[in-house]
């Protein structure tokens, strides 16, 4: 607090000081010096305009360079190729019609630059030109729209077809909780009026519910490659959203409402760990971890790649740490895991809850 009010004194003063300044100049009296721009100074200006496109394009160039690897690694979900091909074409656009219209914009700064006795042509209209420049952008975000809206239709295809998975995201200041749907594969109802954290009933099921019998309540999340998973979303407390970066997956969870998302996990953990990009990351990323960990800072332990569930809505003050890992693996291991977790009706006969 006290940062924000000295540095608004510091705004204030600045203000001030600028305000006697121009009184000051008024003051003077003198004689008005002429502020019409020169040819030089035309000149000048259009040599500047080309010196700052060389630097939009410089500055492009180099970031295209230098942080292109720091973007996520191949899609590990069925449906995020079609949303990186999307995504793709999308910018590859943008950058075509971004490094031409900068490049005649400033090309015509120069070009038609002010000169002493040079008049600048009118044009009342010029229906030609305006059909060119209307009729391309209607084209090119038309198709980018259908296939944006076809993308859409395809990635939100909830369904029980494909006898999918059925997982629990349960969203609160600061953490995640996943629950399965157990043997049944049906959640039991739930509601955040019945939580009960004495009686381990920590989201809120509802414990006359049947089918919440087998529900599992878990910490981190499991899931079998290759099989489809629907997931439905709660929140306890404000807005959060279930971002899962590298499934190319988000869904907001909204407080007294139910929202879903599902997709296809493609890649076992095991073997996204194995490509060559994400090794090269995990070496970049452990190269700064040995550096901070020689000069004694905390928290520099090596790190090995996770996938990995977060927060995409600034929640509070901890939203920076609401995550949670994503293990993908084979059936056979998922089935030993869930296996070995104890149900939500075992765990309220023992009364031990989930931390």
């Amino acid at each position: 607090m006290i940062t924000v009010l000295t540095i608004t004194v510091l705004v204030l003063i600045a203000i001030a000081i600028w305000q006697m300044t121009k009184i000051f100049e008024l003051s003077q009296l003198r004689a008005a010096k002429n502020e019409t721009a020169t040819d030089n100074d035309n000149k000048v200006n259009g040599y500047l305009m080309f010196a700052f496109l060389v630097f939009i394009y410089g500055i492009t160039i180099f970031s295209f360079y230098k942080y292109t690897k720091v973007l996520l690694p191949e899609s590990a979900s069925a449906h995020g190729a079609e949303y990186d091909s999307l995504m793709f074409v999308s910018m590859l656009i943008i950058f075509f019609v971004q490094t031409i219209t900068q490049f005649l914009l400033h090309y015509f700064a120069y070009k038609y630059r002010g000169e002493k006795g040079k008049k600048a042509l009118f044009y009342a209209d010029n229906h030609k030109l305006e059909f060119i420049w209307t009729i391309i952008p209607v084209i090119v975000l038309a198709g980018l729209i259908l296939w944006g809206l076809y993308t859409w239709t395809n990635i939100m295809d909830i369904n029980d077809e494909d006898d999918p998975l059925v997982v629990e995201l349960y969203a609160q200041q600061f953490n995640w909780t996943a629950r399965y749907a157990g043997e049944d594969n049906v959640l039991g109802d739930a509601n955040v009026r019945m939580i009960d954290i004495d009686n381990t009933n920590i989201l809120g099921l509802d414990e006359s519910d049947p089918n919440g019998a087998d529900d599992i309540i878990v910490k981190e999340l499991h899931l079998p490659v290759g099989r489809k998973v629907n997931f439905h979303m709660r929140s306890q407390d404000v807005l959060h959203s279930a971002y899962m970066p590298h499934f190319r997956a988000q869904m907001n969870c909204v407080p007294g409402m139910i929202t879903q998302f599902s997709f296809t996990p493609i890649k076992t953990t095991a073997e996204m760990r194995q490509d060559p990009d994400v090794i090269d990351k995990v070496k970049r990323a452990n190269k700064i971890r040995a550096a901070k960990a020689a000069a004694g800072e905390p928290n520099s332990d090596p790190w090995e790649y996770d996938y990995i569930l977060l927060c995409n809505k600034i929640c509070g003050k901890s939203h920076y740490n609401m995550q949670m890992k994503i293990i993908v693996e084979t059936q056979e291991e998922y089935d030993k895991w869930i296996a070995s977790q104890k149900t939500f009706g075992g765990e309220a006969a023992t009364g031990v809850a989930i931390k």
